[in-house]
């Protein structure tokens, strides 16, 4: 095995290669440290806690601090290893986040969009740790929370076996998110490494709208709820779900509901006389 590697203080957070020849055995081991590898190429095999678990490319291990663990490369096997002491993160952050994430050693298969959210969070990590000025370790606790957080997020589990059901699911999820953020049906499909007419497809034959027609709908649903239920200015709102164009906002906003957002708010608060 060949590894760059550090030591991992009590504070320390660091994201280290680790690249193992065919066929080639870690014995079992344990650390106090928690782990998280990543699985950049390679087909192989883990044991933790003396449950086996198969590894390819994209997987994640989650490995528990004392977790008894071993790894066996079948192939050519490279792996990014992110290593932390819980004592490196933000209180809230460790009770919140850690007793969930870390409560049982395992791999993971991430959904397409969550593998790529991850991929460059680890990027960012590898950047600052090689050319971040003297706020890199600032940065490096921002980025190793945004991971946590995300997989926090993406315990959602499907029982399906179909193709094409697992990426709608993983789209519908995806938008649930990220509505916020998305602009064109092109922005899903790069991330998805899809064509924008295969995933209008799928996404409409198991929703019976687009994903950009789904958008629109979490995002308008939002709108009513936070009209009724606050009194943040109409434009804060068309801001805060994720449409650019204010007058885009209040064309489409009217022809779902009928109504104008302020007379929508004047309507609907009567049933709600104490908005936030």
């Amino acid at each position: 095995m060949y590894a760059h590697k550090a030591e991992v203080n009590l504070e320390g957070i660091h994201l280290y290669e680790s690249k193992h020849k065919e066929n080639y055995t870690i014995d079992n081991h344990y650390h106090k440290t928690h782990q998280l590898l990543y699985v950049l190429e390679g087909e192989g095999s883990c044991s933790l806690d003396g449950k086996d678990y198969n590894l390819e490319a994209n997987n994640v291990v989650l490995i528990a601090p004392y977790c008894d663990h071993s790894i066996h490369s079948k192939t050519k096997m490279t792996n990014l290893v992110l290593e932390f002491n819980e004592n490196a993160l933000e209180q809230d952050v460790r009770d919140a986040l850690l007793p969930s994430i870390f409560n049982l050693s395992r791999v993971l298969k991430l959904s397409i969009f969550d593998s790529k959210e991850l991929r460059q969070l680890l990027r960012k990590m590898l950047y600052e740790q090689s050319h971040g000025d003297e706020l890199y370790l600032l940065a490096k606790k921002i980025f190793l929370s945004e991971i946590l957080f995300m997989l926090y997020r993406s315990r959602t589990t499907s029982n399906t076996n179909d193709t094409n059901s697992l990426r709608a699911e993983w789209l519908r999820n995806y938008i649930d998110s990220h509505y916020f953020e998305i602009e064109t049906s092109a922005d899903l499909a790069a991330k998805m490494g899809m064509s924008t007419r295969y995933i209008d497809s799928i996404f409409k034959d198991h929703y019976q709208m687009t994903p950009i027609q789904y958008v629109t709908k979490v995002r308008l649903e939002l709108v009513e709820k936070m009209l009724v239920e606050t009194k943040k200015d109409v434009v804060s709102i068309c801001f805060e779900v994720g449409f650019e164009s204010v007058s885009t906002f209040y064309r489409v906003f009217k022809k779902h509901t009928g109504l104008p957002p302020s007379r929508y708010r004047m309507k609907h608060q009567v049933l709600n006389p104490h908005p936030l």
